[in-house]
C-alpha cells in the first residue's frame, strides 16, 4: 500500500511538471507576439523625388526598432487605392498607420476609419480639415514655404514683375498651401501680378514643357516660382534652352539635392529647405511611441528654412 502511494504520489507530481511546462510553452508565443508590433506606411507616390529622401530616412530610423514590422505601400496618387491600403492594414490588425495623404479631401474619411477602428494615427507631411482628430502630425506648414520662397523672391526683383507659378496636382494641401502663400506675398506688392499658372505635377519633364508652351507665349515673365524643385528645375532647361536664364528668376521648393547644385551654379536662385530626413525620422519615432502605448506631441513641426546661393553648400551636406 505505500509502495502504492508513493507510486500514485510520483505520477501526480510528474503531471503537474507536464501541465506546468505545457503552459509555459502556450505563454512564450503569446509573450512574443505582444512584444512584435506592426506599422503600416502608406505614402502617396514613391515616385515623388521628395518622397523617396523621406522613405530612405525612415527605413533607416526603423532599423533602430528591432521589435517593430513596417509594412511600406505606394498608393501612387490614388485616392481610392489609399484608402484599400489603410482598410487592409486594419484588418490587419497593425498597431499604429502613418499615412502622407493623397487627397487633402478624401483624407478626413480616412483619418475617420482608422480611428473608428481604434487605431493610433500619424499623418505625415499633408494636413488638410480634420487632421487634428489624429494621433499626430509630422510635417511642416505649407503656407510657410510659399510665403518665404515669395518674400524672398519680391525682394530679388525689387517689388516688382510679371510671375508665372509652376503648381503641383492641383487638390494637393501642398499646392494649394504653398500658391495661397505666395499670393499672399505678392498681393502685398502692388507691382507685382500673377500672370501665368498651371500644374505641373511635381515632375520634372511636365515642367519643362509647361515652361516651353509658356515661353511661346511671348508673355513678359520676371520669375518663376514652383511649388517643388522637381518642376523648377524643369523650368530652367527650358529657360536655359531658349537662352533666356539671366533674365527670368527661378525658384523652387524642398531644398533636393540635385537643386543645390542649380542653386551653388546661380541658376536657380533660390529654393525653401524641407527637411525630408527630420520629417522621416520623426515619422517612424513618434509611431513606434503611439504603438507602445507612449503619449506623443500633437504636433511634430518641422521649420521650413530660405536656402540661396550663400548658403546653398551648408545645405548640401545635410544630405551627405
Amino acid at each position: 500500500m505505500k509502495r502504492s502511494r508513493k507510486w500514485l504520489a510520483a505520477m501526480g507530481f510528474l503531471f503537474i511538471l507536464l501541465l506546468a511546462g505545457c503552459s509555459k510553452e502556450a505563454e512564450g508565443p503569446e509573450d512574443k507576439a505582444e512584444d512584435h508590433k506592426v506599422i503600416g506606411v502608406s505614402m502617396a507616390n514613391f515616385s515623388d523625388q521628395y518622397v523617396t529622401y523621406m522613405l530612405d530616412a525612415m527605413k533607416e530610423e526603423e532599423k533602430k526598432h528591432s521589435s517593430v514590422e513596417f509594412i511600406y505601400t505606394d498608393a501612387q496618387d490614388d485616392s481610392s487605392t489609399q484608402m484599400s491600403q489603410i482598410e487592409n492594414f486594419i484588418s490587419q490588425d497593425v498597431d499604429t498607420i502613418i499615412f502622407s495623404p493623397v487627397d487633402t479631401v478624401a483624407a478626413e474619411g480616412m483619418l475617420d476609419t482608422i480611428n473608428g477602428a481604434g487605431i493610433p494615427s500619424i499623418v505625415l507631411l499633408k494636413t488638410f480639415d480634420g487632421v487634428e482628430k489624429a494621433t499626430a502630425y509630422v510635417g511642416s506648414e505649407s503656407i510657410q514655404a510659399g510665403i518665404i520662397q515669395m518674400e524672398e523672391a519680391a525682394k530679388m526683383l525689387g517689388g516688382k514683375g510679371n510671375v508665372a507659378i509652376l503648381m503641383g496636382p492641383l487638390g494637393h494641401e501642398a499646392q494649394v498651401k504653398r500658391t495661397e502663400g505666395n499670393k499672399q506675398v505678392i498681393d502685398k506688392n502692388p507691382k507685382m501680378k500673377v500672370v501665368l499658372e498651371d500644374a505641373a505635377d511635381y515632375d520634372r519633364e511636365k515642367g519643362m514643357t509647361l515652361m516651353e508652351n509658356w515661353l511661346q507665349t511671348n508673355k513678359k515673365i520676371d520669375a518663376v516660382i514652383a511649388n517643388n524643385d522637381e518642376m523648377a528645375i524643369g523650368a530652367i532647361m527650358a529657360i536655359e534652352a531658349a537662352g533666356k536664364l539671366d533674365d527670368i528668376l527661378v525658384a523652387g521648393i524642398d531644398a533636393t539635392p540635385p537643386a543645390l547644385e542649380y542653386v551653388q551654379e546661380g541658376k536657380m536662385e533660390l529654393t525653401v529647405f524641407q527637411d525630408a530626413i527630420g520629417q522621416g525620422k520623426s515619422a517612424i519615432q513618434t509611431a513606434v511611441k503611439t504603438a507602445n502605448g507612449e503619449k506623443v506631441e500633437k504636433n511634430v513641426l518641422i521649420p521650413f528654412e530660405l536656402v540661396t546661393k550663400e548658403n546653398a553648400a551648408k545645405y548640401a551636406e545635410k544630405w551627405k
